[in-house]
């Protein structure tokens, strides 16, 4: 069995980090918790956990933080949580079995990260993140915002996840205030950079400038694939907002350059068909986005909601305006085997009914 180091970077989380800890304590060999200036409790609770708690003078670098809790590894994998993460029952034992079978010449193993969820508490955010990394195999982390190391050598794909389950806003502007720190610094974001800046101003509501930054971004061609798909997707909701409908139609239709579509671009073409009650133009992205097949190992943002349930439902109403009540209600159904406690599904099928007593 490989052993396991636990290592973690915190600042004042004393609220999530029993949660945290209690949920992963007994699948890992050590923990690490780096603390990079908390005034609360955080490290009096981590103590209670483990010995081996360290300062760290935080200089808005993620990655030099990440690099420097690996650093005090001993066991063969680290492992990195953040406080408000946690692996439910179910990923334990998931991640117990893989703990036990891994053969040791794996450089990394993957796991899903589900970030966001539906009001049932299924996953509706997800995608795949380097998760367990071999602590000989000297990879590092890289980026001060937005941190990774990239997948690389004897990789493995577990179908365990680790939910981010955070409870409260943070710190909202911290990401825009290092990004735009980086770029007063440099001069100039690099691609991946870039990216994510744009989002931060977006989330910021400087679609404007978010609008100029996804053009630089996607004009380079210097992006990851991935990126470069979302970047499509971002741009046209910035252009949207901002009252330029035909152009985020247009950046949509650049997100097809990048080969066959992914569901979520499906589901964004057929929403804006759908939008102007152009409903067999809609229907035809929805069907699309049906047949498209979930793309979780190539490492991008995932909503699973677009392979599968969001396209029934929509073609359920773009049947029923075209004037096909049959297949209206069979949408509908195939909407609510996915989601059977959806109130949107449930609400339909309630209006069928309806119809139905009336015919009677």
């Amino acid at each position: 069995m490989v052993t396991v180091s636990l290592c973690m970077i915190v600042k004042n989380e004393e609220k999530h980090l029993p949660r945290c800890l209690d949920s992963v304590r007994e699948l890992v060999n050590e923990i690490i918790l780096v603390d990079t200036g908390s005034t609360d409790r955080t490290k009096e609770i981590a103590r209670s956990y483990t010995e081996k708690v360290y300062d760290f003078s935080w200089e808005d670098d993620f990655a030099a933080a990440r690099n420097f809790s690996f650093s005090k590894a001993s066991m063969q994998y680290c492992m990195w949580l953040d406080a408000d993460d946690v692996i439910e029952p179910e990923d334990r034992e998931t991640l117990r079995r893989l703990k036990e079978e891994l053969s040791p010449d794996t450089d990394m193993v993957l796991l899903r990260y589900h970030t966001a969820f539906d009001e049932t508490g299924s996953p509706c955010f997800t995608y795949y993140r380097e998760r367990l990394i071999r602590r000989e195999a000297g990879f590092l982390w890289q980026g001060a915002i937005h941190e990774a190391i990239a997948p690389a050598g004897n990789l493995v794909y577990s179908e365990a996840a680790v939910s981010h389950r955070k409870t409260g806003p943070g710190d909202p502007d911290r990401n825009l205030r290092i990004l735009e720190g980086l770029l007063r610094e440099k001069g100039e974001l690099a691609p991946r950079e870039q990216f994510y800046y744009a989002r931060e101003l977006a989330a910021h509501g400087r679609d404007e400038e978010a609008v100029g930054v996804l053009e630089k971004f996607l004009d380079s061609g210097k992006g990851w694939v991935e990126n470069e798909i979302e970047a499509c997707r971002d741009l046209a909701a910035c252009l949207r907002r901002l009252g330029r409908e035909e152009e985020g139609f247009a950046a949509l239709t650049r997100g097809l350059r990048f080969g066959p579509p992914r569901a979520e671009l499906c589901c964004d073409l057929g929403g804006f068909f759908f939008d102007r009650s152009e409903f067999a133009a809609a229907a035809y992205w929805y069907r699309q986005a049906l047949k498209c097949k979930r793309p979780d190992k190539e490492g991008g943002f995932v909503s699973p909601d677009c392979y599968g349930y969001l396209p029934c439902l929509q073609l359920c109403v773009c049947q029923y305006r075209l004037g096909d009540l049959q297949k209206s209600e069979e949408y509908n159904e195939r909407a609510g085997k996915i989601k059977p406690e959806s109130p949107a599904y449930r609400y339909n099928k309630a209006f069928f009914e309806g119809l139905r007593t009336a015919k009677a």
